[in-house]
């Protein structure tokens, strides 16, 4: 057969197929589609490893490829919440002081009375009263509680005749104490009758 004979021969419309000889393949038509199919697939592939990379690049921003870890039981006892509360308000800490404050209510009342006191301290007094008050109604043997509850009527200038009246009760509660609270006292009747 003359070459130029067969590229004549070849239907360009069926790649495979030399015209007339369907026995006859053409083998460039052949690997020019098999070429395209591969780069078909590897756009493909990219196409898919590219969406793949976003959505772990948008679930690590969502923070749920990350696994959490759960602590169902509390390693400290509500005594060392309480210890560990104080150190932080030592140190100046009160917000990591409040924090352990409040771990350490669920299960000791008086840590009540040092929620209110670190309130007092960020001038929050309202905060202060409302924990000062369940103070009292958790522990109300705890002098301290009614002590600080006047002076934060004192300093907040209101409810002086309650502040008086808690004070007193403060010093009916704890004697040994007496002396701080009667400061506490005699600044409440000084404001009072000026």
């Amino acid at each position: 057969m003359d070459i130029h004979k067969f590229i004549n021969v070849i239907d360009l419309s069926c790649p495979q197929v030399v015209s007339g000889h369907p026995e006859v393949f053409c083998p460039e038509s052949v690997r020019d589609r098999s070429s395209r199919r591969m780069t078909i697939n590897k756009m493909r592939t990219k196409k898919i490893f590219i969406y793949l990379l976003l959505a772990t690049y948008f679930l690590l921003l969502l923070g749920c490829a990350f696994p959490r870890i759960i602590v169902l039981d509390d390693p400290l006892s509500p005594e060392e919440h309480l210890n560990l509360g104080v150190t932080y308000e030592k140190n100046g800490e009160l917000d990591n002081a409040l924090k352990e404050y409040k771990a350490a209510s669920k299960k000791l009342p008086i840590a009540y009375l040092y929620i209110g006191n670190i309130y007092f301290q960020k001038n929050e007094y309202e905060e202060a009263e409302r924990y000062y008050k369940k103070a009292i109604k958790k522990e109300p043997e705890n002098a301290d509680a009614y002590n600080n509850l006047a002076w934060l009527y004192f300093i907040k200038r209101k409810n002086l005749d309650e502040a008086e009246r808690l004070v007193l009760k403060a010093i009916e509660l704890n004697p040994v104490k007496k002396n701080i609270y009667q400061d506490t006292l005699e600044k409440i009747r000084e404001l009072k009758n000026p």
